[in-house]
């Protein structure tokens, strides 16, 4: 059964206060059709969406702080913090580069980013870095081990699969990836 689906602004539902509600063109809205419902039901397909983009932004900070902090030979914790710290910095970046291409300032995007982003981050990096921990071998295998790069796509796909629901629940709030969809042409 097809329910109808409405048109929100993210300001209406808890979103961003800053933007306000920008027309857009003739049968383009914020969500794509059947994403959210007439009772501000998300999809889990725009939450594996919103979920996919955060873990982009994650992996390519956390493959790049786990490659600096093993081709160092640091011990596991300065690696995990290092690897932390990047997924942050990349994840939040991701978002932003698409909130200033709205035309939006910096001060704004960021804000936009940690509203969006920062829950999404903090799931996905505890539950990836504790599966990469709870691994024998992995943090302790070399970038050249198959052992390392297995473990780390296990992790990523088990925080994904973890963090779906939560980026769903966070979403059909105005909360989280929410506040950015106002930014989306």
């Amino acid at each position: 059964m097809n329910r109808p689906t409405h048109h929100r602004t993210g300001h209406e539902h808890g979103g961003h206060p800053h933007a306000g509600h920008r027309e857009q063109p003739a049968g383009h809205s914020h969500h794509h059709d059947g994403d959210v419902s007439a009772v501000g039901r998300t999809s889990w397909r725009t939450a594996a969406q919103a979920t996919l983009h955060c873990l982009t932004g994650c992996a390519i900070g956390e493959v790049l702080g786990m490659v600096i902090g093993t081709a160092l030979g640091w011990p596991a914790w300065p690696t995990v913090a290092l690897a932390v710290g990047l997924a942050f910095v990349f994840g939040y970046a991701l978002t932003m580069r698409g909130v200033l291409r709205a035309g939006v300032d910096f001060r704004t995007a960021l804000k936009v980013a940690l509203a969006a982003d920062t829950i999404s981050i903090a799931v996905m990096e505890i539950l990836d870095n504790a599966v990469m921990l709870l691994v024998p071998g992995a943090m302790e295998a070399g970038l050249a081990s198959m052992v390392f790069w297995g473990s780390l796509a296990f992790a990523f796909a088990v925080a994904f699969v973890l963090t779906v629901p939560i980026n769903r629940w966070l979403i059909s709030r105005g909360k989280g990836h929410a506040v950015v969809h106002q930014y989306h042409h």
